[in-house]
């Protein structure tokens, strides 16, 4: 593809079915520039992934067919352009991310590839909203405030100029928060205990990745419900339906690359619905940051303390499952304030923000 910038192209990313393909290298370099991107914009190596843990989530399914672009300046890898198209019914929303390593920042690589792959591509298949989040360090001057009312990001930072220089609004912002797993758990220990007090008509029950049979069913639902129940601001997301073949394509996601998932759900005991649900992942390297990934509690169930008990619950057992693993790692938005409440109140500590930011493209 031609662009204005000399020696830059924007190359098409073949996603191979193994690490062991003879034509996975490009794939492996994309992973190690993205984990660089991501040092270089948060400090740390908490969200570095490997390749072969990482390939599974890049496979296009029946639920999304995921897009991704090379960035290639003088011959070497500089970042990548991934746009996602989820495969709902009627689905009109687009994902994509630009990232791309400092040292090439500033010479209009990030618009050209977002005026020559992102909107096109969108366009093409049909898709009218796009959607972006970035991780956007704190700096001094001017915010933008999310129109929840919760949350702002830096106005003059790379991020938000991009987004506002392509005709993007931000909708939201979310708080990534820690929780240190080196310290001591006699305030979780309390905390379950409590929770437990309070919703006597449940209980708890866990498992690993892969779902057992008796779970498949009631844990979908509380999957699909995520898109419904969770707090989305102005951002827009198809609803899902989450079978058996949802589920274990889910599952397969961690198994096949050796990461583990661990859930803690809340069983009502009068009618064995899951209700509540919490979800902790680790790669094959016990000593790296683990990670929530997600965590609902049904709207008809609330008001029991649920979402602390499957927290705290997953926590203590984590802590038998990956002792030497410094932290955990999640991320809520600004306005959820009763999932925050029960962070802060755990020890969880803000560390980071990230801008949601959407553009409803003209017919």
């Amino acid at each position: 593809m031609s662009t204005i910038i000399t020696g830059l192209r924007l190359q098409p990313l073949h996603i191979p079915a193994s690490m062991d393909d003879a034509d996975a290298g490009d794939f492996a370099e994309m992973i190690a520039v993205r984990n660089r991107v991501y040092r270089e914009i948060a400090g740390h190596d908490d969200h570095a992934i490997t390749a072969d843990e990482l390939l599974p989530h890049y496979q296009s399914g029946r639920y999304e067919t995921r897009l991704l672009w090379l960035v290639v300046l003088d011959g070497q890898i500089v970042g990548r352009v991934g746009v996602d198209l989820p495969l709902e019914n009627d689905s009109k929303v687009a994902y994509f991310l630009i990232e791309l390593l400092a040292e090439v920042h500033g010479r209009g690589i990030g618009s050209t590839a977002y005026t020559e792959l992102v909107e096109p591509t969108a366009r093409a298949h049909g898709r009218t909203v796009l959607q972006s989040w970035a991780e956007q360090p704190e700096a001094p001057g001017p915010r933008i405030a999310a129109p929840t009312d919760f949350g702002s990001v830096p106005a003059d930072d790379r991020a938000s100029r991009f987004y506002l220089r392509h005709g993007y609004r931000l909708e939201q912002v979310e708080r990534c928060s820690a929780f240190d797993l080196c310290g001591a758990f006699d305030g979780v220990e309390q905390l379950v205990e409590r929770a437990r007090e309070a919703s006597t008509d449940y209980r708890v029950v866990s498992w690993f990745a892969p779902t057992p049979p008796d779970f498949v069913a009631r844990y979908g639902w509380m999957k699909s419900r995520m898109v419904t129940d969770a707090p989305a601001a102005g951002l827009e997301f198809d609803e899902e339906e989450w079978d058996a073949a949802r589920v274990a394509r889910h599952d397969e996601n961690y198994t096949s690359s050796g990461r583990t998932l661990h859930v803690t759900a809340a069983e009502h005991i009068a009618t064995g619905e899951l209700c509540a649900f919490n979800e902790l992942a680790i790669g094959k390297d016990r000593t790296e940051a683990s990670h929530q990934e997600d965590t609902l509690v049904l709207k008809e169930h609330r008001g029991h303390r649920l979402g602390m008990l499957v927290k705290c619950a997953n926590l203590l057992a984590w802590r038998e499952i990956a002792p030497e693993s410094p932290r955990v790692i999640t991320y809520n938005a600004e306005e959820n304030r009763p999932m925050l409440d029960i962070n802060e109140t755990i020890g969880f500590m803000p560390v980071s923000y990230v801008g949601a930011w959407k553009k409803v493209l003209d017919d």
